[in-house]
């Protein structure tokens, strides 16, 4: 399992010709959250004169919904869902709250104003990617763990969960993929006198 989806949730606002235009992005598991979401956002900002929005839902992608909330046909919730599209994001919403402010922007402008917000959110919150790795917890001398880091900075890895006992006892995660070829340079690297076990595969959110 592997797909993209936002790091945190939050907000970005902005200011375009007088009107507020206010992203919100949340992560959501189903179609239900996200409606639920859309519908607090609206009574939070019921003042507003549009709240739209646009989600991607499951691993694969296979929700796709947006609405332009009163907006000109196309101009505001398809623009909004091509963004996120485009980013090959999923298990998220969001949605564009506009307060206008006496200033029409056209049927470009608002395109423009709508799938910009949306981009400005998404580089605000930061991205992950989710993958399901495999964890090996690794039983580690003290001077083998001086220079632990040094090996895993040459397998661009990170270590996980360290506990410092009689020995040191670490955990990393990994692509399945990769798992003999990391075990051979981990053997490699401190001359087969270390042990190792698998323990199960894990959710891991790795930032791109």
């Amino acid at each position: 399992m592997t797909y993209k989806t936002i790091r945190t949730n939050g907000c970005f606002e902005e200011e375009i010709k007088k009107s507020r235009f206010i992203c919100f992005l949340k992560r959501v598991s189903n179609e239900t959250e996200a409606k639920d979401y859309i519908a607090q956002i609206k009574k939070e900002h019921y003042k507003a004169n549009h709240s739209c929005s646009a989600m991607i839902i499951g691993d694969n992608s296979d929700t796709k919904r947006s609405s332009d909330d009163g907006e000109p046909s196309g101009t505001a919730g398809i623009p909004m869902l091509s963004v996120l599209e485009k980013q090959g994001l999923t298990n998220l919403v969001a949605v564009v709250t506009r307060y206008f402010g006496g200033v029409k922007l056209g049927t470009g402008g608002l395109i423009r104003a709508y799938s910009g917000t949306v981009s400005k959110a998404l580089t605000a919150v930061g991205l992950v990617e989710v993958k399901e790795l495999l964890g090996l917890e690794i039983q580690l001398t003290y001077s083998q763990y001086q220079t632990w880091n040094n090996f895993l900075q040459l397998e661009k890895l990170q270590e996980a969960e360290t506990e410092f006992l009689d020995n040191v006892k670490t955990h990393v995660y990994i692509e399945p993929k990769k798992l003999d070829d990391f075990l051979q340079h981990l053997t490699d690297f401190y001359h087969k006198r270390l042990s190792y076990k698998e323990i199960g595969s894990k959710l891991v959110e790795l930032p791109f």
